[in-house]
């Protein structure tokens, strides 16, 4: 199945459109974007060092994780609700764009092992667990939203 005209469908939509012919609409999106960013990688941060044996050794992973989740959840939203409309004014290059395919990619792999695998280590108790599987779960985790941020900055020289 050929997306090229779903793409240009939404890429002719009102909000495609407005964002695409105004001056400053999409650089202040984009800036709330990279802000959601910001926090998203700062909450996977926190609680990843602590799985790796760093950081905040106050709280265990499982209470660190617990008070995180929100901020965790409203970047993410927040991320979504601005990366659709910059989406929309230009998803004829997104289409032609493998750094696009492949952040979109990683960021499905990412929200699906943050929200499953990492989720679940995190909460677990940690001398039942052994520091082996933070460590990977950890270093996955970066691995998996450092790759989501790489190739979204990637589709601005692509």
């Amino acid at each position: 199945m050929d997306l090229l005209p779903v793409f240009q469908w939404l890429e002719d939509t009102t909000i495609g459109v407005i964002i695409r012919e105004s001056l400053w609409l999409f650089p202040v999106i984009e800036a709330v974007h990279l802000l959601a960013l910001a926090l998203i990688g700062g909450m996977i941060l926190v609680v990843d060092l602590r799985l790796l044996g760093f950081g905040i050794r106050s709280q265990s992973s499982a209470a660190l994780a617990k008070s995180l989740q929100p901020w965790l959840v409203g970047g993410l939203i927040t991320m979504v609700a601005t990366g659709v409309p910059m989406f929309l004014s230009e998803a004829i290059k997104c289409y032609y764009s493998p750094p696009f395919w492949y952040k979109m990619s990683f960021f499905a792999v990412a929200l699906l092992y943050t929200f499953t695998v990492r989720k679940r280590v995190a909460a677990a108790d940690a001398t039942a667990l052994g520091p082996f599987w933070g460590r990977l779960s950890a270093l996955t985790s970066l691995a998996l939203w450092f790759c989501v941020g790489f190739s979204g900055r990637w589709i601005a020289f692509y």
